[in-house]
């Protein structure tokens, strides 16, 4: 398998100078170990994952005893499957609160935010998540489009045009290092395995579980595959699926915390509204595996099959989440409905307030129409409104003025890694 370079590095070693743990967490096969090892190397950790089984027997055990005999400043690999060493953690890093980079924790499930494992570490640890490999990661791109919308910047040159089928390809194969390097029948066995080996494996560790939840669980994420890009009603999936609603939202909390789903709360200017009103919005973290779980294969065929455009937004959303992972600026994602039915696919907040509104259009071309969306949510955002952005798959970045405001069609290959060999001081207009 080819190795790739993870632009989240250099944040990673930032932060074992800076913090005594660091918790690097993110999806099964997302590139966590590997990225962990070759850091373990580099700064002379050791290096121990807990995915042997008599070293995690060992830790269910005795905790304080094997973190006693391993030598530090280590690196634990799937420190998930033994949430009975964050005590044990916590006394060594009380008692060494001058040192930094004791622990560097991997994770693929988010253990720190679930109800059984509320260990307050206050200034102890500092939480990186990792995705799977962004399209720039994959073409050697070190633009950031994160920083680069919130500094309203656009490419200044035509980019690529990208047609239907360099789309579906981008959307089938995701983003997983080993799935993108198999042919396209051996990546299908590879995702039956992820869900089955994978998913439903770690589904076990986050949740105690009765009666048959391995037909339960196959079914709803499949239903949610069909939803990329949509409001979450839980009573109608419930339904559908004849089950509970709260089995169903739990069930979605559970795969949200282990990276497989993303949900959206809805933007209000009034911070207090969140996230108690509205629904959420569903994304995949990868749109391969979104594909595989709806029995999409062909490039060739996906732009007509019914889920084409919501697929298209979570690429978008996916690609964009990759990039905030490491970008200079922090952000948070939203979407956006208003109670008249205006909606934007997505709202990226700064920490000051500011944000960036997103749509997504598979197109080639745009219309003026296009733009309703964001210019009702440039009237509802006001000041606090940087710009309003339509990726679409055209080459040219075109302004739009509607109604006082100006807005942009941006070409999706921006995402691509398209602009390869660029950087941060590639001329931009």
């Amino acid at each position: 398998m080819m190795y790739f370079q993870r632009h989240i590095k250099n944040r990673v070693l930032e932060l074992l100078q800076d913090f005594r743990m660091v918790y690097l967490t993110g999806p099964r096969q997302s590139g966590k170990s590997t990225l962990a090892r070759a850091i373990a190397e580099e700064r002379g950790m050791g290096y121990f994952t807990l995915d042997d089984a008599a070293l995690l027997a060992a830790a269910r055990s005795d905790p304080q005893g094997l973190l006693a005999s391993l030598r530090r400043p280590l690196v634990l690999d799937e420190f998930q499957l033994a949430p009975e060493l964050i005590k044990a953690i916590k006394m060594i890093s009380d008692k060494a609160v001058e040192r930094k980079g004791i622990f560097l924790l991997t994770g693929s499930a988010d253990i720190f935010r679930s109800a059984k494992t509320q260990e307050s570490l206050p200034g102890h640890l500092a939480r990186v998540e990792l995705f799977p490999l962004s399209r720039a990661e994959r073409c050697g791109d070190h633009v950031n489009e994160i920083d680069r919308l919130m500094r309203g910047k656009v490419p200044g040159t035509p980019l690529p045009q990208l047609n239907r089928v360099s789309l579906g390809n981008s959307l089938l194969e995701g983003g997983y290092p080993e799935a993108i390097s198999k042919s396209e029948r051996s990546r299908g066995v590879w995702f039956s395995s992820y869900i089955e080996g994978r998913l439903l494996k770690d589904f076990e560790t986050m949740h105690q579980v009765k009666g048959d939840y391995f037909t339960k669980l196959s079914s709803l994420v499949r239903s949610l595959a069909g939803m990329t890009g949509n409001l979450i009603k839980y009573a109608k999936i419930a339904d559908a699926l004849s089950q509970d609603d709260k089995t169903v939202k739990k069930y979605l909390e559970i795969l949200e915390r282990m990276f497989i789903i993303q949900r959206l709360t809805p933007y209000f200017r009034n911070i207090s509204k969140r996230p108690v009103v509205g629904m959420p919005k569903l994304h995949f973290i990868d749109t391969g595996l979104a594909c595989h779980l709806l029995g999409l294969k062909h490039a060739e065929t996906l732009h007509i099959a019914p889920f084409f455009g919501g697929l298209m937004e979570n690429f978008v959303f996916s690609e964009l989440l990759k990039h905030a992972a490491w970008s200079a600026e922090e952000v948070r994602f939203h979407h956006f409905r208003d109670v008249a039915g205006h909606e934007i696919d997505l709202v990226i907040e700064r920490d000051d307030g500011k944000v960036v509104g997103v749509e997504v259009k598979a197109s080639m071309t745009v219309k003026h129409e296009d733009f309703s969306g964001l210019a009702h949510f440039a009237k509802y955002a006001g000041e606090n409104l940087l710009h309003g952005i339509l990726y679409y798959s055209g080459d040219t970045v075109l302004p739009f003025r509607i109604e006082g405001a100006t807005f942009r069609a941006v070409p999706i290959a921006t995402l691509m890694g398209s602009i390869q060999g660029t950087s941060t001081s590639t001329p931009e207009v």
